[in-house]
């Protein structure tokens, strides 16, 4: 079975891209107009993260989510069969800001958030970096489309360790110098087990994990996003955010990546994964000791 859709995915792959964006077309009218899918979550996400703009302004960034949402999954075909020429004309960044630690022997932390379009950044950073490029990601329960996904995924050189396993195997995959990739605007597990602070003006838990590990083995932070130029070309912005985040004070990694995260989506709004609840959880200043402000 895997080969025939392997297969199938691969002949798909090779169409013009023109082609595919009109089935990514035709699937954004279904999933916005008869389906839609986390509707309203999406429309409660931009009411809280931009009160000031009209209905009418939102509905326009929620219609612009749901095309780069499509345009995302249908990229995948041709991400199959893309080469490193075509890659690199599509999706562009100043890889230095992270290759130019390399020669200093320490190891690298690319923190991210949720945006448009991961795939694209997955390859064109491990094809870029003279790191060994880590990623982690969650398992398919299909084990065939696992299998693709995997195998597309670590064309260019990304070793993926499944989240599952990522806290008892990660020292095996550490060996070597490595810059690590974490998407840092995750929902935490509870409440009482995260760094609170404001995002879009409210308060809001992000998961501890990515600071902590920073901190604990002295890992080089850098900030990273990436965002639509136009329809199949993407650019990408890092921010060395410190060399020795042990010498940080409590929580400022954590702030700062929130920071940066809020101006990206605020620069651009639709590029950002609104279909996930944001703000799922209450502050309790009496419950949530972990503000960081």
């Amino acid at each position: 079975m895997y080969y025939i859709v392997y297969g199938l995915f691969y002949v798909l792959s090779l169409l013009p891209w023109r082609v595919l964006y009109l089935l990514s077309d035709f699937f954004y009218l279904i999933v916005y107009y008869i389906v839609g899918y986390r509707k309203e979550v999406v429309m409660n996400n931009l009411s809280i993260a931009f009160p000031d703009k009209t209905l009418a302004e939102r509905k326009k960034i929620a219609k612009e989510f749901y095309q780069q949402f499509t345009d995302t999954f249908i990229e995948v075909f041709k991400l199959i069969s893309i080469s490193e020429k075509e890659l690199n004309k599509r999706f562009t960044a100043d890889y230095s800001v992270i290759n130019n630690i390399h020669s200093s022997g320490k190891n690298v932390q690319l923190l991210v958030g949720h945006f448009f379009n991961w795939e694209f950044a997955n390859l064109a950073y491990s094809n870029n970096l003279l790191y060994k490029f880590l990623g982690v990601y969650m398992p398919i329960q299909n084990k065939v489309f696992d299998k693709i996904f995997y195998n597309y995924r670590k064309k260019f050189g990304t070793v993926l360790i499944p989240a599952t396993e990522f806290k008892k195997n990660f020292s095996a995959y550490s060996k070597e110098q490595y810059c690590l990739a974490l998407v840092g605007d995750q929902n935490p597990g509870g409440p009482e087990n995260a760094y609170w602070t404001s995002f879009f003006g409210r308060m809001t838990p992000f998961v501890k994990g990515p600071e902590r590990s920073a901190k604990f083995d002295n890992t080089a932070v850098v900030l990273c996003n990436f965002y639509k130029i136009k329809r199949g070309y993407y650019r990408s912005d890092l921010k060395l955010l410190s060399e020795e985040p042990k010498t940080l004070p409590h929580g400022e990694i954590t702030k700062q990546l929130a920071a940066f995260i809020e101006e990206t989506v605020r620069q651009h709004p639709s590029g950002y994964l609104w279909s996930h609840k944001r703000w799922k959880y209450q502050f309790d200043e009496g419950k949530h000791s972990n503000l960081v402000v």
